[in-house]
């Protein structure tokens, strides 16, 4: 540390000079005498990338992996290769087709063309339902009053049923809370709706 202090010292004092000096003898600047930082590369970088990868993999994966889904949950997951869709899936003014071999499934429709029901109302279960029969009265009680009074307003013979989708109580856990209360032109089948309802 001194004599680091030291050198810089008389660098100072000999660049500096004295007052008693001539003109010529002081030291003139130039490029050439002045000190430059110098910049070098580290010279111990690697020349090459690895060679060696790891040729060990994992020879055997788990084989009790489930093959295919729970039974009942088909009909929480969309089929994108038609246009059905889970009932929890319909918006209010909906109009759809449904199908007695997939409950719980409700294949889109135009509402200007022929049609099993039509949206009404999509409402939301809240509180504790372990049952079906629990759910199917919850979801009931939401739809009942919206029912009858949009049944009222339509023309004589134009709606004939009621459709309340809910979710069973496996969905219900899952999280799937929403109900479909629907009016049809006829709880059977028989009939359909050809227009939009008023």
């Amino acid at each position: 540390m001194l004599v680091v202090g030291a050198a810089v010292a008389a660098i100072v004092l000999m660049a500096s000079g004295s007052d008693d000096d001539s003109p010529g003898d002081k030291p003139s600047a130039s490029a050439s005498s002045s000190p430059r930082p110098t910049l070098s590369l580290p010279t111990g970088l690697p020349s090459e990338l690895p060679t060696k990868l790891p040729t060990q993999l994992p020879s055997q994966f788990p084989t009790d992996l489930p093959s295919e889904f729970p039974s009942g949950l088909e009909s929480l997951i969309p089929s994108f290769a038609s246009d059905e869709v889970p009932y929890y899936m319909l918006r209010t003014g909906d109009c759809f087709d449904t199908d007695g071999g997939r409950p719980g499934q409700a294949a889109k429709r135009p509402c200007g063309k022929p049609h099993d029901a039509e949206v009404v109302k999509i409402a939301e279960l809240e509180g504790d339902y372990t049952t079906d029969a629990a759910l199917k009265k919850a979801a009931s009680d939401l739809c009942e009053r919206t029912l009858d009074d949009k049944a009222a307003d339509q023309p004589g013979g134009t709606v004939r049923g009621i459709l309340v989708q809910y979710p069973d109580p496996a969905g219900y856990r899952l999280g799937i809370d929403n109900v479909a209360c629907s009016l049809a032109a006829d709880t059977q089948g028989a009939r359909k709706l050809t227009a939009p309802l008023t």
